[in-house]
């Protein structure tokens, strides 16, 4: 909550007065009750929260391959300051926010405020307890209590089902006010849906510990049929304005004012490229190559003169470059240093960043105004996800392969038009037209073809759910807090490219408590290490497991 600031003002002047009367007076500067903007507060609580929730999917993508790790250990890479944004960012920005909004809109009616807020509010704590473990809740947003304790995960994992059910509620009562909304533009109806999706996502991550407690909760959210579907996608979207603020996605100011940004995972690119024999017609989408033939420069790529490590050779795992087309990116835990490979190594693409589609047209990223100009998105929580949980649940709760095959076909071709559907929306639209015009297949002749070969697949395999997750993790580009808690709920996909050393330490499981956390609270215990599982992860222990 936001605190009032006081202060004992004794104005004394030497010309006027020579003594004063102590006065309680509140700071004029100071937000109170009767000053705050409900709307204003829940602007910045929806903002607030597409900035923590990067953090979180950039460190899940880097995790789970989708992007390259650097550093060579797991415990370098994830330290007591690593995560100390997140944590500052979620309990003095938006819970705070949150419980001083929740006084107003009570007292003004403002049921649509309510709605918005607690489902936030849940989305918050689930990705805490998500990536931390038990973390303080009951106390932490009390003033008077700088010291508070931690709660089970379970607990809050429950308390947050609890404020989606009563975000139901609220979107379904009428009120006062109307929200500026930058999800859903006061469409409660898609807010309903977003939150009976997050609740399947709650029933999910229970399905270890609760399995019968997922299964009817799964089931009743099938009965209701009112969760996320096509067109109904809960994104964070972003402008192309570059004054302050910048309202372009920070993924493409990384890689399109200067060249160069984010390394991309090698396994990951090799998955889209090669693994299958033919191209995922995501691929040009998702990346765009800066050249189209390996560099033979070891300055610039190192490991092209060298023999991949003994682990990797007997795994058979890709080593340095995906295939021979210029895709370059690094291996997982390459701790190496940046060479002089800006303008040459692949780049984030049209999807979900708003840079260029991959045309082959292999020019140079370092200008600001290439492909929609950062008019990106988040990912959050799409259609095409629902159906991936649904197959996982079919699988795995409910043994049903037929049904989950159905499920996982079916979230495939959601995702598909989602991606491409918001690629041809953007000024890339022409590029890509003529791209596919130009070829002997149209794209939705290509993306036939890879559900034909999905499916067949999917039948001949022993591991059906290995498939599975493995087509869900294809369509998690973007969305790290939803790969990172699929790897670790089904380790799925399995034969992950491992680290570059072969004993990098423990995977994160979840991550040390922040230091401006522990330095802070007087009641705080720092973890044992990064191997510590949350509540709903009772899988194995150890690398053995995911790593």
């Amino acid at each position: 909550m936001k605190k009032y600031i006081y202060s004992l003002l004794c104005a004394a002047t030497m010309l006027f007065a020579s003594s004063c009367d102590l006065d309680l007076l509140d700071d004029p500067n100071a937000v109170t009750a009767s000053t705050a903007s409900p709307d204003f507060l829940l602007n910045r609580i929806q903002l607030d929260y597409s900035g923590f929730y990067q953090g979180i999917s950039n460190t899940g993508m880097s995790l789970t391959r989708i992007v390259n790790q650097g550093s060579a250990l797991y415990e370098n890479a994830y330290t007591v300051s690593s995560t100390n944004g997140w944590w500052s960012n979620s309990y003095s920005n938006i819970l705070a926010d949150i419980a001083f909004l929740e006084e107003l809109a009570v007292e003004g009616n403002l049921q649509k405020h309510l709605g918005i807020a607690k489902t936030i509010k849940a989305m918050v704590l689930f990705h805490l307890v998500d990536v931390y473990g038990d973390v303080p809740y009951s106390q932490a947003i009390d003033p008077a209590n700088f010291n508070p304790e931690v709660d089970p995960g379970e607990s809050i994992y429950n308390a947050a089902n609890v404020l989606l059910d009563e975000a139901k509620t609220h979107f379904a009562t009428t009120g006062n006010g109307s929200p500026n909304d930058y999800f859903y533009n006061r469409n409660y109806t898609k807010w309903t849906r977003l939150v009976n999706t997050l609740k399947l996502r709650y029933f999910l991550n229970l399905r270890l510990t609760k399995q019968g407690d997922a299964m009817s909760g799964i089931d009743a959210l099938l009965a209701e049929n009112n969760m996320l579907k096509a067109g109904d996608d809960f994104v964070f979207r972003f402008g192309t304005n570059t004054a302050n603020p910048d309202s372009r996605h920070g993924n493409f100011v990384g890689s399109y004012t200067s060249g160069g940004g984010t390394y991309h995972s090698t396994y990951y690119m090799w998955h889209m490229t090669e693994a299958k024999g033919f191209d995922d017609p995501r691929a040009r989408f998702y990346w765009y190559r800066q050249v189209l033939v390996n560099s033979t420069n070891i300055d610039e790529i190192e490991c092209i003169s060298q023999i991949a490590p003994p682990h990797y050779l007997a795994g058979g795992y890709i080593y340095c470059l995906p295939g021979q087309r210029g895709y370059w990116g690094r291996d997982h835990l390459d701790p190496d240093g940046v060479p002089p490979d800006g303008l040459k190594r692949t780049v984030w693409g049209v999807y979900p960043v708003g840079g260029r589609f991959d045309n082959d047209s292999a020019s140079p990223t370092n200008n600001a105004t290439l492909g929609a100009a950062g008019a990106g998105l988040y990912p959050i929580m799409l259609a095409a996800y629902v159906d991936f949980m649904l197959a996982e649940a079919a699988s795995e709760i409910d043994g049903d392969a037929a049904a989950a095959k159905d499920y996982m076909l079916s979230g495939i071709q959601k995702h598909m038009n989602f991606v491409t559907g918001y690629a041809l929306s953007t000024p890339e639209a022409g590029a890509i037209n003529a791209f596919f015009n130009a070829k002997d297949t149209s794209l939705d002749e290509d993306i036939q073809n890879y559900l034909n070969y999905v499916s067949r697949d999917y039948d001949n395999a022993s591991d059906k759910m290995d498939v599975i997750g493995r087509e869900y993790w294809l369509s998690l580009y973007g969305s790290g807090a939803e790969a990172f808690n699929l790897y670790r709920r089904t380790g799925k996909p399995s034969n992950m490219q491992p680290a570059l050393e072969q004993n990098p330490g423990a995977f994160p499981r979840s991550f040390l408590y922040p230091n401006v956390y522990m330095v802070t609270n007087t009641n705080a215990s720092q973890k044992s290490g990064l191997d510590v599982q949350v509540f709903w992860d009772n899988n194995p222990a150890g690398n053995g497991w995911v790593y």
